[in-house]
């Protein structure tokens, strides 16, 4: 793989919604890049899905009587366990970028694999 190949695919995810989108824009014929950016999107896609998700729970949570508050503020460690182990899987993904490896990230890369684009 080329330098400029791997660095394409580094830019998908240090550039983040614009770097998945350029890349799918303009750099589609680099299969190396490609892959990176779909895995960068899925990144992003459940990075945006955790936050939903807490938030439409926190406010069902919220209506319970007196602990329903507490628990739901409580519940914000979850969303911030989450984006440890994303912040964790775009460094991975970074640096398989950077070998120009095409490895699935944890938690996101194999459901990720199925997005035709």
């Amino acid at each position: 793989m080329s330098k400029q190949e791997r660095t394409l695919a580094f830019l998908a995810y240090l550039l983040s919604v614009l770097g998945w989108l350029y890349v799918l824009l303009f750099g589609r014929e680099d299969k190396l890049a490609v892959y990176h950016a779909k895995q960068s999107l899925g990144l992003t896609l459940v990075s945006v899905g955790v936050v939903i998700v807490w938030a439409v729970g926190a406010w069902i949570i919220s209506w319970i009587p007196l602990v329903g508050p507490l628990i739901a503020a409580a519940s914000f460690a979850l969303v911030i366990l989450a984006y440890v182990f994303l912040g964790a899987a775009w460094i991975i993904g970074m640096v398989y970028a950077l070998q120009a490896k095409t490895k699935a990230l944890p938690l996101v890369g194999k459901w990720v694999e199925r997005i035709p684009v």
